[in-house]
């Protein structure tokens, strides 16, 4: 059996496969210690949540009876909540921590175990590298805790209502069609909630198939969401929340895609001159370049990181952050909490639409025109054959990277994390392999839609090729 590691987010596995009851709460028990040892005072307690995955509900009763017996005082979530209200809750609350079942995004057969940290978001590499070192030690006898319950809803809404204007959103969304796509997840009612009615709400019921696809906001997965903006007319908006909360995309009134590409300098603009806010913007190096130029244009400084929210936390804690953001939809706000979060995301894109009275992709396009920089960005998963096949493209990496793609000169390549290529022409392609799933992600943005599949086309002949 796989030992347990933990990737860009947590620790992921196939239910019952690698995710089982007795690994769940070793687990546990390992990460309760670490957070004890680096945040822990003697009455600060654990907070323990779950999403509405299959068994996810078993899995948290399953740790936190584990993590109480070892000694700890525990809080558990009465029903289920996005991932973001348990960040929330850890400060709110003043626990040591969080420990959350939940595997976001991920295909129906995944679940997993997301620790947060007393600051309000996730964990470092270097506190899950001693969590995973603590699994394979002894776990020191304490006296029992004990388990109370908590409903992780009401102090989280009311924190997200003091986050926004909710009379101005009301009002100046009284004309418009919000459609909130929350694909069964654990965020379903959540901005219903913070809202009330001026929102209707879509795929609220829980489903552990999720519609038979994962959970993420993509286009393929999206056609009830853009089925019902298709069969309305007048000015409308599309939101979706991935399964735990945490990641938002949205369509426009005729049922398009709005990567969060497209979010991201929208919500900087909407920050920046309509709440007159400050900071550093942090953005991945999968991220768009206009997020760049869009922060050039207020005066904002850059930070880019490797991918992972957690990198974007740690600056976020070091320093004025504005807004950090993910090409997956994890866009997260320094004045709120070192976490994303897909509610507090949509409730900024809908007070931008409010304040304006313009469609997101209206003022998407006023900021190409401002910043002069028009381009398209896409991503394709690759599912490689052989357990062999991540090595081999590794090893092509290191010793033969490519020099020429898609009949472009590259032009220069970086390495931190992944591998990417910047070409002559203003395109980039970055290889990387996911940190949660056996999938390489390829990466691409270019100055027309025709190039960039070109790119991407050719990316994947040379992976498949190169895998062999």
């Amino acid at each position: 059996m796989a030992v347990i590691r933990f990737g860009t987010d947590g620790w992921r596995g196939v239910i019952a496969q690698e995710f089982t009851f007795a690994r769940v709460a070793q687990a546990a028990v390992a990460a309760a210690q670490v957070l004890a040892q680096n945040y822990g005072e003697a009455a600060a307690p654990i907070l323990v949540g779950y999403d509405r995955r299959f068994l996810s509900q078993e899995f948290a009763e399953t740790v936190a009876q584990a993590v109480a017996q070892a000694g700890f005082s525990v809080l558990l979530a009465d029903q289920p909540a996005s991932t973001p209200a348990f960040s929330y809750g850890v400060r709110h609350l003043q626990a040591m921590g969080a420990l959350v079942i939940t595997a976001s995004h991920n295909p129906p057969v995944y679940n997993g175990l997301k620790v947060k940290g007393a600051f309000g978001g996730s964990v470092s590499p270097e506190i899950t590298q001693q969590i995973e070192a603590q699994l394979e030690q002894a776990m020191p006898q304490r006296l029992g805790g004990r388990i109370q319950s908590f409903d992780p809803w009401p102090d989280y809404v009311s924190a997200l209502q003091k986050q926004v204007d909710v009379a101005q959103i009301q009002a100046g969304l009284a004309n418009w069609r919000v459609w909130v796509d929350v694909m069964h997840g654990a965020a379903a009612g959540g901005l219903t909630r913070i809202l009330g009615n001026c929102v209707q709400e879509l795929r609220t019921q829980r489903d552990v198939l999720f519609g038979g696809h994962p959970p993420e906001p993509l286009p393929a997965y999206l056609q009830v969401l853009q089925t019902t903006l298709q069969g309305h007319r007048g000015n409308q908006v599309g939101l979706v929340f991935d399964g735990d909360g945490d990641r938002i995309a949205a369509m426009d009134g005729q049922g398009n895609f709005l990567s969060p590409q497209v979010l991201i300098p929208i919500l900087i603009q909407h920050l920046a001159q309509h709440r007159g806010l400050s900071g550093t913007v942090v953005k991945t190096i999968s991220g768009s370049e206009l997020i760049a130029k869009t922060a050039a244009s207020y005066n904002l400084p850059v930070v880019e990181t490797p991918i992972g929210f957690k990198y974007i936390a740690q600056e976020m804690l070091a320093g004025k952050v504005l807004l950090g953001g993910e090409e997956s939809g994890g866009i997260g706000y320094g004045h709120y909490l070192p976490e994303r979060d897909a509610l507090l995301s949509a409730l900024y894109l809908l007070e931008a639409v409010a304040v304006t009275q313009k469609p997101l992709e209206v003022q998407y396009q006023e900021l190409q025109a401002k910043t002069n920089f028009v381009s398209t960005y896409n991503r394709i998963d690759v599912h490689l054959p052989g357990a062999g096949a991540r090595e081999a493209l590794l090893h092509q990496l290191a010793e033969q990277p490519p020099t020429v793609i898609a009949e472009t000169p590259v032009v220069k390549t970086w390495g931190g994390d992944g591998y990417k290529c910047y070409l002559s022409d203003q395109s980039w392609l970055l290889i990387r392999f996911s940190g949660t799933e056996p999938l390489l992600r390829l990466y691409c943005e270019s100055l027309t839609p025709e190039r960039g599949q070109a790119i991407l086309a050719w990316a994947r002949h040379w992976a498949e090729s190169s895998a062999q």
